[in-house]
């Protein structure tokens, strides 16, 4: 696993920073988010956007590990954004995927090592979930629950109204060998208690990481996708009262079998990988 896909991996908070604002760059980084997202969609006027291209290709010099969301397949965009990555080892978000073709045309101007995280934020999106999940090059998929909101004419904000949309997400996911997949945003920066309800009710449903629009989220989004001292605690417990031959076994009053020593080793690898 190349070291672009490990960080991707692995990252609990994803922030995003305009790619027409490069002042903004180095505070990302420092921002304490596992992985900064250099924005050349949704942040980025069209009259901005080739500079953004340029300020994102810049930034990308050696050593620097970052991703990158580009313009969608749909937008006159999209094909300059891709090569403008080429021969550069970075993990490229792409918008409103609903084919399987959509991402591949992005792998092959990649270079070797580099990965794809696909954004499923339309109906179409969402039913294709594991046909795209299943295209080798994908790293990790990520919910866009705004841009669905959008098209279903509900609030983005109605956890119950999503839930099925982050469940298809989370199956695809894990039908297909992936990681985990990353939620999508809280729009609002003032009300903490609905960031930590938003991240607490994507970490119930299977996801492991959460996008962020302001480095204030950051701090309760990867406190949330981290396990906790209890939880490492129980998994420590479940691991070491496991038999060899995963036969059940009985830890801390609870008779556990093969699925509950198997959760408990994914807390324990997500934790030393911190």
């Amino acid at each position: 696993m190349s070291s672009i896909w490990g960080f991707t991996a692995r990252a609990r908070s994803f922030l995003f920073v305009p790619g027409h604002r490069p002042d903004r760059f180095p505070k990302a980084e420092a921002s304490g988010a596992d992985v900064v997202v250099l924005d050349l969609e949704d942040a980025v006027g069209p009259e901005a956007k080739a500079a953004a291209r340029e300020n994102v290709s810049r930034w990308l010099t050696p050593g620097k590990a970052a991703v990158v969301r580009v313009n969608g397949a749909d937008t006159p965009w999209h094909r300059r954004d891709v090569a403008s990555l080429a021969g550069r080892q970075c993990a490229v978000m792409v918008p409103k995927v609903t084919r399987p073709d959509e991402v591949t045309q992005v792998i092959r101007e990649l270079a070797p090592g580099s990965c794809v995280m696909p954004l499923l934020e339309t109906a179409a999106g969402i039913l294709g979930a594991r046909e795209v999940c299943r295209v080798p090059g994908v790293v990790r998929a990520v919910f866009g629950n705004a841009d669905l909101a959008r098209e279903l004419g509900i609030d983005m904000g109605d956890r119950a109204a999503l839930a099925f949309a982050r469940s298809a997400i989370v199956l695809a996911s894990a039908a297909c060998g992936l990681v985990p997949p990353v939620d999508g945003v809280t729009a609002s920066l003032s009300d903490e208690g609905a960031l930590l309800a938003d991240a607490e009710h994507a970490a119930a449903l299977g996801f492991t990481a959460k996008l962020c629009v302001h480095p204030c989220q950051v701090p309760t989004v990867t406190a949330v996708f981290s396990p906790s001292t209890e939880e490492l605690r129980w998994a420590r417990q479940v691991v070491a009262a496991a038999a060899g031959d995963g036969s059940v076994a009985a830890a801390d009053g609870q008779i556990i079998g093969k699925p509950i020593v198997d959760r408990a080793r994914r807390l324990l690898a997500r934790a030393e990988r911190r």
